[in-house]
């Protein structure tokens, strides 16, 4: 049996889940062998957590400090996230490109989160941001939801036995929101601060720049495209559809500032149509189950979710086609509708030659 579950777990969600577990176990005994004193003051911990003003003496807490979980529950929660989403995204994406996301969903975030400690500390002089501890696997749950969501944004979730289904396309925002509520009344800031930089970081990585797999079935490999640009990985796909109008108008104005800027590069509508046919492809896929690779019951629900996949895809593409149809019309006034607006004027003495019949045109 743990020879099985070895195999079944690729190779770099195996390494993460060690480094957890090791790191975890350190800074958790370390942490108790410290009390009642903080446990950032330790230099073991120190040297495994994020403390922005120590992170100078020891630079490579700004990708340990995210598999260093405080107690047993978020330990076992991040075990969860890794086992389950890392050996699917790994499947699906290769051990080396889930390998760069992973680096882009802990590093970055980390990097910014300590910049805003500093700079709250430098503007407040507070106490609580003097030595603040970062860690957690918050960011890389928040990317993974992310992941899924462009991946099978519409494949629903049963809980509870049937007691509620969710689609995945929802769980961004949920869990946006159930940090950002306990950031405010629980002061779980951190948390929160990580929450929202993992999103936004691992959106604007697979939507602008992560090589896409060629799904299509007429080649191998990565495709030519960088980035998703479907329409249902839009930044306002993520959001209630009641609020869709205003964040799509929001996010268009600054899209559109930063490429006047140079800083993103507009997509093509080739790109578009692209990524929306690789849209359709991994509709067709649909997520397997992460407890067992068998089950033809769910062949009826990989159906399903491909033709609502496949209707969003072709909706979008048929509002595109409509603005670009539009765009390139324009009204032409009834004077310059004739073929003979191209022409000089006739003179008077030519037209009644003609009438009169020319033996040349004979």
């Amino acid at each position: 049996m743990a020879i099985s579950l070895r195999i079944s777990i690729p190779p770099l969600t195996r390494v993460l889940l060690v480094l957890l577990v090791g790191f975890s176990l350190i800074y958790q005994a370390e942490s108790y062998r410290q009390r009642p004193r903080a446990p950032s003051g330790s230099s073991i911990t120190a040297a495994i957590v994020l403390v922005p003003q120590l992170s100078i003496f020891y630079p490579w807490v700004y990708l340990t400090c995210t598999l260093a979980e405080q107690n047993i529950v978020t330990l076992a929660i991040a075990g969860a996230t890794l086992f389950y989403g890392g050996r699917y995204l790994e499947r699906a994406w290769g051990s080396a490109e889930f390998g760069i996301f992973i680096l882009v969903a802990t590093l970055i975030p980390n990097v910014l989160a300590s910049c805003i400690y500093i700079l709250g500390y430098a503007l407040t002089r507070a106490d609580s941001q003097a030595f603040p501890s970062i860690q957690g696997s918050i960011s890389i749950q928040a990317a993974f939801l992310v992941a899924f969501k462009e991946l099978v944004p519409e494949h629903t979730v049963t809980i509870l036995k049937g007691v509620a289904k969710v689609r995945v396309k929802h769980f961004p925002a949920v869990f946006l929101a159930a940090n950002t509520v306990s950031g405010i009344f629980f002061y779980t800031y951190t948390a929160a601060i990580l929450c929202w930089l993992g999103f936004l970081t691992s959106w604007i990585y697979l939507r602008f720049y992560k090589r896409q797999p060629d799904l299509s079935g007429t080649g191998t490999g990565l495709s030519a495209n960088r980035g998703d640009a479907s329409e249902t990985f839009a930044f306002a796909y993520f959001w209630p559809d009641a609020v869709h109008g205003p964040i799509s108008t929001v996010a268009d104005a600054v899209y559109n500032a930063l490429v006047a800027l140079h800083i993103c590069v507009p997509f093509s509508a080739e790109e578009v149509e692209s990524s929306n046919e690789q849209a359709m492809a991994r509709g067709e896929g649909g997520l397997p189950s992460l407890l067992a690779p068998g089950g033809g019951h769910r062949s009826g629900a990989k159906r399903e979710e491909a033709e609502r996949r496949r209707a969003l895809a072709l909706k979008a593409l048929d509002q595109r086609l409509q603005a670009a149809s539009a765009s390139r019309q324009s009204p032409i006034p009834p004077s310059l509708s004739g073929p003979s607006d191209t022409h000089q004027p006739v003179p008077r003495d030519d037209v009644g030659e003609r009438e009169r019949g020319d033996p040349l045109e004979a």
